[in-house]
């Protein structure tokens, strides 16, 4: 798992193609902090599907960078 504390903006070389998957969040208090954690889950491609695949765990600094980058980008 990892815990996101900055974002930076980094241009992509080349555009990849992502498989769809499922995802679940939630919030969690750690030391008086509150956290969102976002879990992915295995596509139907692999060789266990819907297994748990990757945790991220976003700050509230990192949070309130994602509003920023929301807002400034119109999503």
């Amino acid at each position: 798992m990892a815990i996101v504390t900055k974002i930076t903006r980094q241009s992509l070389e080349r555009e990849s193609k992502h498989t769809v998957v499922d995802c679940t969040y939630d919030v969690i208090e750690v030391e008086g902090k509150r956290y969102l954690q976002l879990d992915t889950y295995g596509s139907a491609q692999r060789e266990i599907n819907g297994k748990k695949s990757q945790s991220i765990r976003l700050s509230p600094e990192a949070i309130e960078q994602l509003k920023k980058i929301f807002m400034q980008n119109n999503l």
